[in-house]
């Protein structure tokens, strides 16, 4: 949809960031209309790891956390693949100049909702930051979407393209664009792209990957919320909430499976 045709209200755009995140809004930004960036401030990691450790014991929330240290560092170590990722997939990863950028602390706090009135957006697309409270969602004067990387509801959570691998189920590595509610990526589907990893890739560049081949439903969604036309459908699929993998599986996987 071209900025053209559609509603004259502006796009907002919560997040924590990163490049594959920065590909979506710049796709949306020259295919819709402005967009205006709430940019929350990280969780940090002390808060994060005891967060798990309540939901799934310690051994669990130690075993996600080697991992995420370990995939940090393999992002230092394959910035090549990801610096070729990106050219071949011509993907805009970095805020451009003049880009709206309101800075927060957290998605939930008021200063995110002072932020959203202010701009009176069309539609609000979270992609990448903290699950919305009943009573900050309650508040939002309109559609709020979010841009899942997994195919909803059977990978909700995280990692979704990694899980669909490790799990043998290729033909699921795909995004999610979804009503937002109180659940964790349980609204109702608006749209969904599958695609597949190429060589090199590993859960240090998938979501780049999906990046690349979901800056369509990502613009038809909004698009189509902007114009009052958002319609869900069903994916036929059973649902499921994942996490971060353990380092253990994380390792087994890749030594058995050669999914990395």
């Amino acid at each position: 949809m071209a900025a053209s045709e559609s509603n004259t209200r502006p796009v907002v755009v919560v997040t924590e960031g990163g490049p594959h995140i920065w590909a979506i809004v710049n796709a949306l930004a020259d295919r819709v209309g402005p967009v205006s960036v709430i940019l929350e401030s990280p969780e940090s990691k002390k808060r994060l790891l005891r967060g798990r450790a309540r939901r799934q014991g310690w051994v669990s929330a130690i075993g996600q956390l080697g991992t995420m240290v370990l995939t940090r560092l393999g992002k230092r170590f394959l910035a090549g693949h990801a610096e070729r990722l990106i050219a071949e997939e011509k993907l805009d990863t970095e805020p451009r100049q003049g880009q709206t950028i309101i800075h927060v602390p957290s998605a939930n706090g008021p200063q995110c909702l002072d932020a959203v009135a202010r701009i009176n957006p069309g539609v609000v697309l979270l992609a990448g930051c903290r699950l919305l409270s009943k009573d900050t969602l309650a508040r939002m004067p309109c559609p709020v979407l979010n841009y899942h990387a997994g195919i909803a509801p059977k990978y909700r959570g995280m990692n979704g393209g990694y899980w669909a691998l490790a799990s043998g189920d290729q033909g699921n590595f795909g995004t999610t664009v979804h009503l937002v509610d109180a659940g964790v990526d349980t609204g109702g589907v608006l749209k969904q792209a599958r695609g597949k990893p190429k060589t090199g890739d590993t859960i240090a560049s998938y979501a780049l990957r999906q990046a690349a081949f979901s800056r369509d439903i990502c613009v038809e969604a909004v698009g189509n919320a902007l114009a009052g036309r958002l319609e869900t459908i069903d994916p036929g699929l059973p649902s499921k909430q994942w996490y971060h993998p353990t380092i253990w599986f994380y390792l087994w996987t890749g030594l058995t499976k050669r999914v990395w």
